[in-house]
């Protein structure tokens, strides 16, 4: 790595249900993955709190990526919906903290598809490597 790149780090909220078993068919194929994600397995999308997206960011990831079962599939029946509609308002807040709303991804990703799990973590890694370091990301915490 070059000094004047840095090591992108995504935080990825995954469903139990679905992502969670995605990232983990990724993983047993041994599909081509960067070491970029720390995955967290939440029982459903929509119960990701926004705040956790937030201190993500104050902790010093360049990206959060929250990926749930796909609409009209979700275990918990509504949960991804509340999850998309939470993170449309979520994305409106980062205007006033100064960050790219291309920063949080949402991607709906069933426990079949490995496959599409490994491109989006590659082309999420690669746009957060194109914008640079999290502007909003607090040196207390790091």
């Amino acid at each position: 790595m070059e000094a004047n790149q840095h090591e992108v780090k995504i935080i990825a909220f995954l469903c139990n249900w679905c992502s969670y078993a995605g990232a983990d068919l990724a993983g047993v194929n041994r599909l081509s993955l960067p070491p970029t994600v720390r995955n967290i397995r939440v029982m459903c999308s929509g119960r990701v709190n926004p705040i956790w997206i937030l201190r993500a960011f104050l902790g010093g990831a360049d990206g959060v990526l929250v990926a749930g079962c796909h609409p009209r599939d979700c275990h918990y029946q509504r949960g991804n919906m509340f999850a998309r509609r939470r993170f449309v308002l979520l994305k409106d807040m980062f205007d006033t903290l100064g960050l790219e709303t291309e920063r949080v991804k949402v991607s709906w990703i069933s426990a079949s598809e490995g496959i599409k799990y490994s491109e989006v973590v590659k082309e999420f890694t690669e746009s957060l490597a194109r914008m640079g370091p999290n502007p909003a990301r607090d040196e207390m915490f790091l």
